[in-house]
């Protein structure tokens, strides 16, 4: 009986199969190959990841930048509006300053004319024609039959507590024939009236006056009170001089319109 082994051949197919795998696999191409597609499936990965990382921190930054505009659009409206509010303030400001200035300037007139009038009063057989007030400069034109008025007026302006400072007086005598005269004999003269034509200029300081009157009250209070037990009280203060009356300047040509 004829046998055959075949497990021998078997083997060796096997065996053949092995060691060409083994060979293959040996073989520098395959090596470089299987380097290669390794390295590109890493490369592939980490190109992957950097288009997909890019990708969403592009979108973040986009986010971020419309917030950004957002935000500036709401703060650049919030200027507009505080411009806007600080543009209102300076005009209402402006609008308080000018009435300010308006009832200044429609209080200043009345105050003057207030402050002449009760010198006036003091003063009887005083007369005036005019009275003009440019800035602080004022100017009183007047007349009067007694020169002494004219002074006593001019020395109730000066002794004013500062309220009228810088006074000068001009005066000038002048004869008149009087309104009421009879007709006059002929050949005899009219009877005439001497009246004294004055101009005071001064400066309507009303600033200076309520600086005076604080200054007053601020002495007043800070003067020792009198002991009423008998103790000894503070010295008086010196008395100050009398201050000189207004002067009187010399006769100059007329500068006022005359009397009809």
């Amino acid at each position: 009986m004829i046998r055959v082994n075949l497990l021998n051949s078997v083997t060796e197919r096997q065996g053949g199969a092995v060691n060409s795998v083994e060979r293959k696999a040996a073989s520098p191409v395959s090596r470089l190959m299987v380097m290669s597609m390794a390295v590109g499936l890493v490369l592939a990965a980490l190109i992957g990841w950097d288009i997909i990382s890019t990708n969403r921190n592009k979108a973040n930054a986009q986010t971020s930048l419309d917030e950004q505009k957002k935000i500036a659009a709401e703060l650049e409206a919030v200027m507009q509006e505080q411009k806007q509010l600080e543009l209102n303030i300076a005009n209402i400001d402006a609008r308080i300053e000018a009435i300010k200035k308006l009832r200044d300037s429609q209080a200043g007139p009345s105050a003057v004319l207030e402050a002449v009038r009760e010198r006036i009063a003091m003063t009887p057989g005083l007369y005036l024609e005019s009275i003009e007030q440019t800035g602080d400069q004022l100017t009183v034109k007047g007349n009067s039959p007694d020169e002494a008025a004219v002074t006593q007026f001019g020395r109730s302006l000066e002794f004013s507590a500062g309220l009228f400072s810088n006074l000068s007086i001009e005066t000038q005598r002048k004869d008149i024939a009087p309104q009421n005269a009879s007709t006059p004999v002929a050949g005899a003269e009219a009877p005439k009236v001497e009246i004294v034509n004055f101009i005071i200029r001064c400066a309507y300081t009303p600033s200076k006056a309520a600086e005076s009157k604080k200054t007053s009250a601020t002495t007043a209070a800070n003067q020792p009170q009198p002991n009423n037990s008998g103790g000894s009280t503070a010295p008086a203060a010196n008395p100050q001089p009398a201050a000189p009356a207004p002067t009187v300047n010399a006769p100059k040509p007329p500068q006022i319109a005359q009397n009809q």
